[in-house]
């Protein structure tokens, strides 16, 4: 599997191309707009999108995904169902933050703990990580060691809780049961900001590394 990120919106969000490199068939991980770029690096890559793949459903995420769809015809998988609400709250998430107006989507599948997700011969793996939001999950890609954490973990830092239905102990329980257990060498795309491994947050970042406390 080979991936390209692509920034999007003014908040800088990493939307993630991904694709098979034996077939060409490619997914998106949360288009959060500026679709002329996304759609500019398919092009460049020369892959076949299938599918939009979201990790949470903020507004800097999802909020290309009902016009990316309907655009291209494609299908949209996750995020979890309890993310619902934040599906239904795009427009008003739009005028609050600047976003040009979207429209609200539903996805042809919700994702739960366990799921996998294909696209290709490429097969993701779904991890079930609220804190951020209740319906937040990460793709893992174990042959690339590869995870797609959205806004669950970043280098330095971890996602927000202070929005309705987070919350910081049930997020940080998701980092250190579900995402450090995976391994050090796991590499991630963060939501937002570079690249990091699993292994260098668990020694240096201070919310989640044991040496800080």
């Amino acid at each position: 599997m080979k991936y390209r990120i692509i920034p999007v919106t003014p908040f800088q969000q990493n939307c993630t191309l991904l694709w098979c490199e034996q077939t060409g068939k490619a997914a998106v991980v949360d288009p959060g707009g500026d679709l002329p770029l996304i759609k500019a690096a398919i092009a460049e890559e020369g892959v076949t999108l299938e599918k939009i793949l979201l990790t949470h459903a903020h507004i800097d995420h999802a909020g290309g995904t009902a016009a990316l769809s309907h655009e291209l015809g494609l299908t949209i998988e996750g995020p979890g169902h309890e993310d619902e609400f934040w599906i239904e709250g795009l427009p008003k998430q739009s005028q609050m933050f600047g976003f040009p107006n979207v429209d609200v989507f539903t996805p042809d599948r919700w994702l739960e703990e366990g799921d996998r997700v294909n696209f290709g011969e490429v097969e993701l793996q779904v991890i079930h990580c609220p804190g951020h939001t209740p319906g937040h999950v990460v793709f893992y890609h174990a042959d690339s060691s590869l995870a797609l954490v959205g806004d669950v973990l970043f280098q330095g830092s971890i996602g927000r809780t202070d929005f309705p239905r987070g919350d910081h102990a049930t997020l940080i329980r998701s980092i250190k049961e579900k995402l450090l257990p995976l391994g050090d060498e796991i590499r991630f795309i963060p939501g937002h900001g570079p690249m990091s491994t699993f292994g260098q947050e668990r020694l240096t970042n201070p919310f989640i590394a044991s040496r800080f406390g």
